[in-house]
């Protein structure tokens, strides 16, 4: 159940990061590799910071962690040249 629960969130937060970043999303696969990804990411960054997210119940507050480091990854990957189109 946890995987399923880390999958979903996943998703949700690459397909976000997606359409926040570049306006459309990148396919069910992607979103999930780039979210799961990007809580890492979001988590060590925000923490490097010394932000606590606060948006609400526990689910909204990993979905926004895991967006911000979605959105880190897509920004990196562009300014290294990795982007697509």
């Amino acid at each position: 159940m946890d995987l399923l629960y880390v999958l979903l969130i996943g998703a949700v937060s690459g397909w976000l990061a997606g359409q926040l970043f570049k306006g459309s999303g990148s396919g069910l696969l992607w979103n999930i590799i780039l979210g799961v990804l990007g809580s890492f990411v979001g988590g060590w960054v925000l923490g490097k910071l010394g932000i606590n997210l606060n948006l609400g119940s526990h689910l909204v507050n990993l979905i926004g962690t895991s967006v911000i480091g979605a959105v880190v990854l897509l920004l990196l990957g562009r300014l290294l040249g990795l982007g697509r189109g």
